[in-house]
């Protein structure tokens, strides 16, 4: 944003090194629309400052839910901090046992036989 309002600037000190005319018809024009976007440059900074404070409350109002939720969270969960649920160890003999018991390829039959 500052690099738009630093070429406006330029533009009206080019404008007045040019001499050009204030009273002429073309004069007037170019003064008129530098005049309109250096306006507009600042309308557009004023709603970016405004938008800028919006999203940083907005910003605020999200780290405390965050922290609200996930505080609430770790505190409910610790007790299961020990347990590895990625450890096969605690589910291999039901599940030996379940597949044995549910498959009809014959080859795990063939071996309770031998």
């Amino acid at each position: 944003m500052e690099n738009i309002i630093n070429r406006i600037a330029y533009l009206e000190g080019l404008a007045e090194g040019y001499e050009i005319d204030d009273e002429s018809k073309e004069g007037r024009l170019i003064y008129e629309l530098i005049d309109i976007i250096a306006e507009m440059a600042e309308e557009v900074k004023i709603y970016q400052d405004e938008m800028e404070e919006y999203v940083d409350i907005i910003e605020e109002d999200l780290s405390s839910l965050e922290e609200y939720v996930y505080d609430d969270f770790d505190e409910d969960y610790d007790s299961y901090d020990d347990f590895d649920f990625d450890d096969d160890f605690y589910f291999e003999e039901d599940l030996d046992d379940e597949l044995e018991e549910n498959c009809d390829c014959g080859h795990c039959n063939e071996e309770e036989n031998n």
